[in-house]
């Protein structure tokens, strides 16, 4: 299940769940799986084990969250946008419904 509207360096809300209104930059995008990491959103504890390199304890870390509940961030209208397909000097670009910017 790929999800082109959200690419790697986006800036997204978050629409429902816990974090719902919070928004974030993407990390990583995981298309086959629908799922996306986003910094400071979904924060799940971890134990983790002392190594030499670094102390043992509990970490917080970004789990993955389903692309379904992202939405493209819109600096403009300072809200969630939803994108269609557009041409920007020839070739297909991402255009944000709101504004009518390409990102």
């Amino acid at each position: 299940m790929s999800i082109a509207r959200i690419r790697k360096g986006d800036t997204v809300v978050v629409k429902s769940g816990v974090d719902a209104g919070k928004t974030g930059t993407v990390r990583s995008v995981n298309p086959k799986d629908g799922t996306a990491i986003v910094e400071k959103i979904n924060m799940r504890k971890k134990a983790v084990r002392r190594t030499e390199q670094q102390p043992g304890g509990i970490i917080d870390i970004e789990a993955p969250i389903r692309l379904c509940k992202l939405m493209p961030f819109d600096s403009e209208a300072k809200k969630g946008s939803r994108v269609k397909t557009g041409e920007k000097d020839g070739s297909k670009a991402r255009v944000l419904k709101t504004s009518g910017k390409t990102f």
